[in-house]
């Protein structure tokens, strides 16, 4: 009985034994040959991918953006005491928004992965939890130069929460950014107020030092005062001399100017204290000299210190009244609409190469396996090219016939599956204005 063999090639080619896999005929023969080894693990692998894709559940970003504002009174009228970068106040404020309690925290308000907390430790949970939180810079692209802030440059930085519900994602986005800002102003007014007392704590230390310097030159005063009064009777009292110094330095300076207080209690020490019997003149002057240049020195630091308390209490009320540099909303934490993974298309596109790798690599495989003989070269390789002779196939009416009757079964079932495709589409798929009015949002957008 004959039966037709196809080869892959004729013999005209018998010294060209690869010549065949630069045909596509070659690659088709193969297919009808060995389709179901095509057909199944793609089919497999395609409906699991596709699957996948449209069952994945999704995840949501919601996320605002916060703005370092510069200070609002200029610093040459007003300095404020908080002096860190604000990179590094960043950094800090991220740190202790991201602490365990804090994390934790939020998880419980929120009832955030209920179905996973049965599953994991207090550890797992925070873990998850830093890794649903995305904290990151803003690149601002500027077409001018920075000229009031060059060494400080307009910071935004954005703050989000992932989550597979979007309205709770939200909510969580918009905890941390509330928890962001309430650190930031306690941060600033905590500094402020540190620097403020512990200048004022400085002032008062010297002015206790001032004040025991005063006593001891009015005892000095008094006991020179009493010695030059027992010999110089008709010279006025020392007593009368600083009362006189008293008022004329009371013409030029205010009540509380530091050397007016100091002369006042020098009179009141005099008033006060008892004269004593006598003195050794030249040692009393000497120490009341001496006294008098540490007091001078004395002064200047009380006074640059208490320049600087003022200067701090300004920067205290200028932090507290946050009218120094501070963090500003400046888009809000919204319920997001698309999710942002996953990206179903790719993973579709994905899917659909997978299965088309595992088909044809199966198909190969199979191909490569068979020892079966298909090709002049399969058959060069058992017996010699001389005793080879090429016999035509002689195609008969039937095969005529039913090749005609596959081509129009063939053509049939493409122009159902297209209205198939088409009908699908009509019912199933919004309105072809509305995705064109989409893709055009989405363009130019």
């Amino acid at each position: 009985m004959l039966q037709k063999i196809d080869f892959e090639d004729d013999f005209q080619d018998l010294h060209e034994s690869r010549g065949h896999l630069l045909r596509p005929s070659y690659y088709w023969t193969i297919f009808k040959k060995r389709w179901p080894y095509f057909v199944l693990p793609f089919l497999l692998i395609a409906t699991a991918g596709l699957a996948g894709a449209y069952l994945w559940p999704p995840t949501y970003l919601s996320e605002g953006k916060i703005l370092v504002q510069s200070q609002q009174i200029p610093s040459e009228l007003v300095r404020s005491t908080v002096t860190s970068a604000a990179q590094e106040r960043i950094q800090v404020i991220q740190q202790r928004t991201m602490t365990r309690d804090n994390l934790i925290a939020i998880a419980d308000k929120f009832q955030l992965f209920p179905e996973k907390r049965t599953l994991m430790s207090v550890t797992d949970l925070v873990e998850l939890m830093k890794k649903k939180t995305k904290f990151a810079p803003v690149d601002i692209q500027l077409d001018f130069k920075q000229r009031s802030r060059a060494d400080n440059p307009t910071i935004v930085f954005s703050v989000g929460f992932e989550y597979p519900d979007p309205a709770v994602a939200a909510r969580v986005a918009n905890e941390l950014m509330t928890r962001i800002l309430n650190e930031d102003l306690r941060d600033r007014t905590s500094r402020a107020t540190d620097t403020t007392k512990f200048l004022a704590r400085e002032v008062q230390r010297l002015q206790a030092e001032n004040t025991a310097l005063d006593n001891k030159i009015a005892q000095l005063k008094v006991a020179q005062g009493k010695s030059v009064s027992s010999t110089k009777g008709d010279q006025p009292s020392m007593l009368d001399q600083m009362k006189t110094e008293l008022a004329q330095k009371s013409a030029l300076y205010s009540d509380r100017h530091p050397l007016i207080q100091s002369l006042k209690r020098q009179i009141e020490a005099l008033e006060k204290e008892a004269p004593p019997t006598t003195g050794a003149d030249a040692n009393a002057a000497g120490n009341i000299d001496a006294l008098t240049t540490q007091q001078d020195a004395l002064q200047k630091n009380l006074e640059a210190a208490a320049a600087k308390l003022a200067a701090a209490r300004l920067g205290e009320n200028l932090e507290k009244d946050q009218q120094s540099e501070k963090l500003e909303v400046i888009e809000q934490p919204t319920v997001p609409q698309d999710p942002i993974k996953p990206n179903r298309q790719k993973v579709a596109v994905l899917a659909l190469l997978a299965a088309l790798a595992a088909g044809a690599g199966l198909t190969f495989l199979k191909e490569i396996s068979d020892t079966a003989i298909r090709r002049t070269s399969d058959i060069f390789s058992v017996v010699d090219s001389r005793l080879v002779v090429s016999i035509p196939y002689i195609v008969t009416t039937s095969e005529t016939r039913r090749r005609k009757v596959r081509m129009i079964v063939g053509i049939v079932c493409s122009v159902l599956l297209i209205g198939a495709v088409l009908v699908g589409a009509y019912f199933f798929l919004p309105p072809l204005d509305l995705v064109v009015a989409k893709a055009r949002v989405g363009l130019f957008r």
